[in-house]
């Protein structure tokens, strides 16, 4: 496959939260490969909550993607990335997908799928399905 060019997004409440799921999927791609993550967490660094612009600057510093992968904590987080979609160039919005995968399992299999230069749906789909092992393995205790 190639270079990768999908971007994710991390939305989380909380800021620490956000910046650790991505320092986790950062690290588990030490190389030239990592993919484009940013972070748009928590109201400031103490304060939970989420932000519909933050997430949309977020989303605008990827617009040079090929598609931007936008994981989410909670539900209100969710309400914040669909409001930033409509702050967005109608071009970048269309690149944007919101996706159900959990947030931290979900950061890693992204970032190593985008390495793997997959497409935007690919990576969404394998995030989607990250937690299938962890299912796997309890269930069969």
């Amino acid at each position: 496959m190639g270079e990768p060019n999908q971007g994710i997004v991390i939305v989380s409440h909380s800021r620490s939260l956000g910046q650790a799921a991505a320092e986790l999927a950062s690290q588990m791609l030490p190389g030239p490969d990592t993919p484009r993550i940013e972070v748009a967490a928590g109201l400031d660094d103490t304060t939970l909550g989420t932000d519909a612009a933050a997430v949309s600057a977020a989303i605008e510093k990827m617009s040079g993607c090929d598609g931007i992968l936008v994981l989410v904590d909670l539900g209100s987080a969710i309400l914040s990335a669909e409001m930033a979609l409509e702050f967005l160039d109608p071009q970048i919005a269309s690149k944007v997908k919101i996706s159900t995968a959990p947030l931290v399992e979900g950061a890693v299999v992204a970032a190593i799928m985008a390495s793997t230069g997959a497409d935007l749906e690919t990576v969404a789909a394998e995030a989607e399905r990250a937690l299938e092992p962890k299912i796997s393995q309890l269930s069969s205790d």
